[in-house]
């Protein structure tokens, strides 16, 4: 059998994201021990970092070991018991999943329904919450991988607390690319993943729960339904105690290390700039091809553009050709998506104007492969970014 001998790719789908150099070389890092002092000082600083870009001071803020669905099962099974009723917010794929894994423990799944593409509103989540009271979790979406939505969630959690229950985050798709701001929005439980636009290797998700939350979980009528995941038990290693639970993924987190590194290095609001500017260079750039995006540009998600696909173009033909041509993998859409759109990431270490001008220019050249011929859009994206830049 052969050693491995991976191809390089351009990777412009809504994750993994491209994994920076630096990154990559932290990961092959010597192993040492999950109870070595060199680690458990990697630990503390890892901590740290995912409180600034969280923008938190909750004790809890962790990187569950597992990938971002890994973070949403521990939000549920840990913060939803038997009989809780849980309004969710289904405005897309990840939506949906959180209601499969409400009612895999459960709870009493209550349905905000969106069409993809549009965003949920204060006024329909109010009249959901007035319809039941005993609400205990609202679960939401913040930026819909499906979907390329940015779910508004100014003042929910006044609301929801109003009501005596938790307002859970899923921000896979948007920490470390846009402001979460956990603390002064309000958050009680927020996961997300490492390979959107942290840039760093699936495999970690990014965790935090507030004081309000941790009061939930340790009121707990029934134990929590999951050995692995229990937050009773894994965070008594990421607090004071060391205490094992499981063995620590050692190279996964010196990864996670390094990437949150750059992203406190570059700083978050350069970075969140850089993630708009460059997203809006890429919808100018569509848009003057005659592509038409998914999304209105007041929800529209910076990491991730969802484009239509145009008439007579193949989708899974199209994106073999960049694939096998130019070497970039961009996604097709998911469910009743499907052979509509198309997915671009914007996202972490592959939110560049270099990545988005070689796009269009294969995307263009993959149309005219089908006959179909459209204007370049490259003109109409350096432009948008250089005014961005002035």
């Amino acid at each position: 059998m052969e050693a491995l001998d991976i191809q390089p790719r351009l990777l412009l789908g809504p994750g993994p994201s491209p994994v920076p150099y630096s990154v990559r070389r932290a990961l092959s890092e010597p192993v040492v021990g999950h109870m070595d002092p060199q680690f458990l000082a990697i630990v503390d600083h890892i901590q740290s970092m995912l409180r600034q870009v969280f923008g938190t001071s909750n004790r809890l803020t962790l990187p569950v070991s597992g990938t971002g669905s890994a973070g949403m099962e521990t939000a549920i099974v840990n913060f939803v018991e038997p009989g809780d009723t849980v309004i969710v917010v289904v405005a897309g794929v990840f939506g949906r999943r959180i209601v499969e894994a409400v009612e895999k423990v459960g709870g009493h799944v209550v349905c905000l329904e969106v069409p993809m593409g549009e965003a949920a509103t204060i006024g329909d989540l109010q009249h959901l919450l007035d319809h039941h009271p005993k609400t205990r979790l609202v679960a939401v979406v913040m930026a819909e991988t499906s979907t390329g939505v940015l779910q508004p969630l100014a003042g929910w959690a006044e609301l929801v607390h109003d009501r005596g229950a938790l307002l859970l985050v899923d921000a896979v798709t948007a920490l470390g690319g846009m402001p979460v701001d956990v603390d002064r929005n309000g958050f009680d439980v927020v996961f997300s993943g490492t390979q959107k636009c942290l840039s760093a290797p699936p495999g970690l998700s990014p965790f935090t729960a507030s004081d309000r939350a941790l009061d939930r979980l340790d009121s707990r009528r029934a134990s929590v339904p999951s050995w692995y995941l229990d937050l009773n038990a894994f965070r008594q290693y990421w607090g004071n105690k060391r205490v094992y639970h499981h063995t620590a993924p050692i190279s996964m987190l010196y990864g996670l290390y390094e990437a949150l590194r750059l992203v406190l290095r570059e700083g978050l609001d350069a970075r969140y700039t850089r993630h708009r500017q460059v997203a809006g260079a890429l919808w100018a750039g569509l848009e003057a091809m005659g592509m038409e995006l998914l999304v209105d540009p007041s929800i529209r998600l910076p990491s991730v553009t969802t484009v239509k696909i145009p008439d007579g173009v193949d989708d899974m033909r199209l994106r073999q050709h960049l694939l096998e041509q130019d070497h970039i993998e961009i996604a097709g859409g998911l469910h009743s998506l499907s052979g509509k759109i198309w997915r671009i990431g914007v996202m972490g270490h592959g939110a560049r104007l270099s990545n988005m001008i070689e796009l269009l220019v294969a995307l263009r050249r993959g149309m005219a492969d089908q006959g179909r011929q459209v204007s370049s859009g490259v003109e109409a994206a350096e432009a948008i970014y250089n005014r961005g830049n002035r």
